[in-house]
């Protein structure tokens, strides 16, 4: 109780120190302390939702997706809001060295002291790379995040008004007492169609590795306890120890239901991939594709559902664009006020 108290005075200290208003634009202030819409909190009350519950993101590369999660009074999250990314550097696949301009794919933390009222990115919060199993398996970066002004050099990027939202719903998180919320980038929706297309892919095996966290995230609808060891990524393992990231991993011991949930939902999964049309399986498995080229197939599909197109493969893609690298970011203390601070809020404050 007594950080808590430390924490939200020196928060309020931070947010009293920043900038006012120049040309008519909000603060840095009133930019970290904009309320969410109306019709996102009246949805929160519909799914039985706290308006300071925690959450958890969810990012996938292909499908230019950012996903916010929000714990429900039964425990259990739900989906809350989805956003375009307006821009991600790279190509499918983890981030490895700097200045590679990949966006990471992982389990990532994101706590208070990440959240930068400050951003060069209108506001922004560092995703927290290298996390431990970037760092055992040798894999370099900084400042990768996911802020705003649509500019990326990998980092996920959003418009103003979405990462305004997306920076509300972890600064409301923290308010109500979460301590950090979870973040899982993965390269595609890891279902059994899109395991297939990317089955040869050199990448495959740590999406497989990827693949086991989003399928126990799918079983609870609870944000997996995620630890590394033997240089792997381990879910959800009952340890009354430290793991080491370059240690032998324990014995696999998961609470019982859980343990036969996952074997049921694996099953099904190896059901639905042996399923998978003969066409798919015979089609030469795609090449990686960077963001812009993402988007190219994102859009191609869409139309080909909606028969807007009759073609049966995607346009030619061509190579994204280089990217302006982006500018070494300002981290002071976050700037997270109070409960009552920012309920006393105006709807009006944009």
């Amino acid at each position: 109780m007594k950080l808590r108290t430390a924490f939200l005075a020196l928060c309020l200290i931070s947010a009293t120190a920043l900038t006012g208003c120049q040309n008519g634009e909000l603060s840095q202030n009133e930019r970290a302390n904009q309320r969410l819409p109306k019709n996102v909190l009246a949805e929160m009350s519909a799914k039985d939702m706290d308006q300071y519950s925690p959450i958890m993101i969810r990012i996938f590369k292909e499908e230019s997706t950012l996903e916010v999660w929000k714990q429900k009074r039964n425990g259990q999250y739900d989906l809350i809001a989805s956003y375009d990314i307006c821009k991600w550097s790279g190509k499918l696949g983890p981030k490895f060295m700097e200045g590679d301009r990949q966006a990471p794919e992982g389990f990532y933390t994101v706590s208070p002291a990440q959240m930068n009222p400050r951003s060069h990115y209108y506001l922004s919060f560092d995703i927290g790379f290298p996390n431990a199993y970037d760092r055992v398996n040798g894999r370099t970066g900084r400042h990768l995040m996911v802020h705003g002004a649509c500019s990326s050099s990998g980092c996920y990027s959003m418009s103003d008004k979405n990462m305004a939202q997306i920076y509300a719903f972890g600064r409301d998180s923290f308010i109500g007492g979460q301590r950090e919320f979870q973040i899982e980038a993965f390269p595609f929706r890891m279902t059994a169609t899109n395991m297939a297309r990317y089955r040869k892919d050199s990448n495959y095996k740590f999406w497989t590795m990827l693949k086991q966290g989003y399928d126990q995230f799918e079983i609870t609808k609870r944000p997996p306890k995620v630890d590394v060891c033997d240089k792997h990524y381990v879910f959800n393992i009952k340890t009354t120890t430290p793991l080491s990231p370059a240690g032998a991993c324990p014995a696999n011991i998961q609470d019982p239901i859980l343990q036969t949930a996952f074997n049921a939902y694996e099953t099904k999964y190896d059901g639905s991939s042996k399923a998978t049309s003969s066409e798919t399986l015979k089609r030469p498995a795609p090449s990686i594709l960077g963001v812009e080229e993402a988007r190219i197939v994102a859009d191609w599909s869409r139309k080909r559902s909606a028969g807007q197109v009759v073609s049966r493969e995607p346009p030619s893609l061509t190579a994204a664009s280089a990217e302006t690298p982006n500018a070494p970011d300002i981290m002071p203390p976050a700037a997270i006020p109070s409960k009552p601070n920012v309920a006393a809020q105006t709807a009006g404050s944009r």
